[in-house]
């Protein structure tokens, strides 16, 4: 029994003997995208992106629906050409060394691209196969796989029989196969429970920690937080911002210094007490007896604010920093508009 043509398809696009190692790539550029263009009729998915990573990192990919993240790993995986501009991955050109890019390259879609009335063993020897590895060596993979995935004791049940979260390890141990030094993760953990998503994040993070480069596609800036060394957020198909997450949050106006009063009637002592520490007035909310300022990464300013409530005996509920959560510095980033919206890799078909 073989897989769907388009599980095939959205896994591995058949190309060179596989098996090539980290050490055979010379940059450290692993991904290189320069001014990068692709339009489907009216609609410009990709306008002008530029971006690169790193070798032995994580480069999450942050963006909403339809920003153009999976028309960008379409293209970085070889299946879509681009309009213009340049896109390397491990040193070659997606569209002049294409099918030699192949075996460099793991793809793991926005859904579990498995066939069901396979085993889990089946479905990785399977890829190992089309990837021309030695039948030892590709047996001898899907085995570390599966015992990597805490797949083993399920490793000969058929898949249909896998849950959700299970089918998603696999469908990621498959891109594995090869131990290709480039890893493509295209929404990985959309619709799992929080525990299968640890586990995928554990397992991403084990393949960063043996060299592998690992471009990941979210809508979720927690994740993007939680996995990536550096962060290149894309909406409308363009880059908007690029950085650390602790660099994309300093862009929401970094931490905010609150102080919550006992009584209501100290309210305006207490707005007297930090407008002397603050440029910026302070913003008080009559209801919830709040005090905030802007404290950039301001641990000393929190200490001072301290000494002057307590020198000027204003009983406190609550005095701390509160630094933007994931939610909030997505929703600002990707705030302003900008033209039509960049189609999904479900919303267009090349």
């Amino acid at each position: 029994m073989r897989p769907t043509d388009s599980a095939a398809a959205s896994r591995f696009v058949p190309g060179v003997t596989a098996g090539a190692s980290l050490d055979q790539v010379a940059s450290d550029r692993m991904v290189e995208v320069c001014d990068l263009v692709k339009t489907f009729g009216k609609i410009r998915a990709l306008d002008g992106v530029t971006f690169f990573a790193e070798r032995g990192t994580v480069l999450g990919l942050l963006g909403p629906n339809g920003a153009g993240k999976s028309t960008l790993v379409r293209i970085l995986t070889t299946l879509v050409r681009p309009d213009s501009g340049v896109a390397r991955v491990a040193g070659l050109d997606v569209v002049a060394d294409g099918q030699r890019l192949r075996s460099l390259i793991g793809l793991t879609g926005q859904s579990a691209a498995v066939d069901e009335l396979l085993t889990g063993r089946e479905n990785l020897e399977l890829v190992g196969l089309w990837y021309h590895l030695p039948r030892r060596e590709y047996r001898r993979r899907a085995q570390e796989i599966l015992e990597l995935l805490a797949l083993g004791d399920a490793a000969d049940r058929l898949v249909k029989t896998y849950s959700g979260g299970m089918r998603r390890r696999l469908d990621i141990g498959a891109s594995m196969i090869a131990d290709p030094p480039v890893l493509c993760l295209d929404e990985p953990t959309t619709g799992l429970d929080p525990r299968s998503r640890n586990e995928l994040w554990r397992l991403v993070r084990e393949r960063v920690g043996s060299g592998a480069t690992v471009l990941l596609t979210t809508q979720y800036m927690e994740e993007a937080e939680h996995l990536a060394d550096r962060i290149v957020v894309i909406d409308k198909g363009a880059v908007i911002a690029d950085g650390t997450a602790d660099q994309l949050k300093s862009r929401t106006g970094g931490a905010t210094l609150e102080a919550r009063v006992t009584k209501p009637s100290d309210l305006e002592r207490a707005v007297a007490v930090l407008g002397d520490l603050s440029p910026t007035p302070p913003r008080s909310d009559v209801e919830q007896r709040q005090v905030s300022i802007p404290a950039g990464e301001g641990t000393d300013l929190l200490l001072d604010a301290g000494r002057r409530f307590q020198e000027a005996r204003i009983p406190l509920d609550d005095l701390g920093l509160r630094r933007p959560t994931p939610d909030e510095v997505f929703l600002s980033l990707t705030a302003q508009p900008r033209g039509d919206a960049a189609p999904s890799s479900a919303e267009v078909t090349p």
